[in-house]
């Protein structure tokens, strides 16, 4: 069921965005990924501490996933050092570090390690100022810094009540908003609903664009939830989140996994504090008197005990 004229912008970060955008190129050319840049934690944070550059990991996992190379290449990217002053860092990394030291401009660093790869579409930054998440937890207590945020409301169980970004005025590139207004299709998630998918809806503009856009605006919800993130969400919960943090924004559907995962499976996760995500009678209710139309389908893909989404029939659904 490919369409490669139909446009789709999405929004993310981390695996689940990475792992769509495999989906996606099988089904279009025509992909604009813009992803969250406020990581602090890892190689990412280590590069964009020492080198004052936005931090580039999801910006690799995302090329890595668009890109026409061999596989060879592709576990060059994503190799990491072992040893010495570079253990932890990855490959694709250094280089996105190097284009940004030479052209001087993370944007025109980002197009050019594109360009090398030969990517389906484009890959861009949600904002190109350094910015960093903020956590107002329930008790009223504040928590800086993307990495930080799961571990201590974890510890703690004092749950987020919102973020914000710090600095509050981030500006979208300009050809974000071009793509929202040219798409047929715009997705949120799936991915960390606070860290990965809501920041991207705190820079500035990005709501009221999305809500005008002609095309279609779907959520993908986690089919986990996320200890430190989304302890007890449910689907509705997950939405609600979304639009209480931005105000303007535009749900047209939003698409659940209906698939229970095997015991041996759901024991593993429930040791993290992790459990599945899924949809009631009662949320089905809610979600019709809010105009937000239900997709269900079986989207579960484990790979070594690991719940992901299958990335071709998410696409497929998507597309179709």
């Amino acid at each position: 069921m490919r369409n490669a004229d139909k446009k789709v912008v999405i929004f993310g970060g981390g695996t689940g965005l990475s792992i769509v955008l495999r989906g996606l190129k099988t089904l279009t050319n025509e992909i604009t990924a813009v992803v969250t840049v406020a990581d602090d934690g890892g190689g990412s944070g280590v590069l964009r501490e020492d080198l004052g550059m936005l931090p580039p990991g999801d910006i690799r996992n995302c090329i890595i996933s668009l890109a026409d190379a061999s596989p060879e290449m592709e576990r060059l990217m994503q190799h990491r050092f072992k040893e010495g002053y570079l253990k932890g860092q990855s490959f694709g990394n250094l280089l996105i570090a190097a284009m940004n030291e030479m052209h001087e401009d993370f944007e025109h660093a980002v197009r050019e390690v594109s360009k090398i790869f030969r990517i389906k579409g484009k890959v861009l930054p949600m904002t190109l100022t350094d910015t960093n998440i903020v956590a107002e937890l329930s008790s009223g207590e504040s928590i800086f810094g993307e990495h930080l945020i799961p571990e201590y409301v974890s510890k703690t169980n004092d749950p987020i009540k919102k973020i914000s970004l710090v600095p509050s005025s981030c500006q979208p590139l300009n050809e974000t908003i071009q793509a929202l207004q040219e798409a047929d299709i715009i997705v949120f998630g799936p991915g960390s609903l606070y860290t990965s998918v809501i920041p991207n809806l705190l820079v500035h503009g990005i709501p009221e664009h999305v809500s005008k856009a002609k095309g279609k605006v779907f959520y993908v919800c986690n089919m986990m939830t996320q200890p430190g993130e989304t302890d007890g969400y449910d689907v509705v919960d997950h939405i609600k989140a979304l639009k209480n943090h931005g105000k303007e924004i535009r749900i047209d559907s939003v698409i659940v996994n209906n698939r229970l995962v095997n015991e041996e499976v759901k024991g593993l996760y429930e040791m993290k504090h992790s459990t599945q995500v899924m949809i009631s009678d009662k949320q089905k209710e809610f979600l019709k008197e809010q105009n937000i139309k239900i997709l269900e389908d079986d989207l579960i893909e484990i790979e070594k005990n690991y719940i992901r989404h299958n990335a071709v029939k998410l696409s497929e659904i998507l597309l179709s």
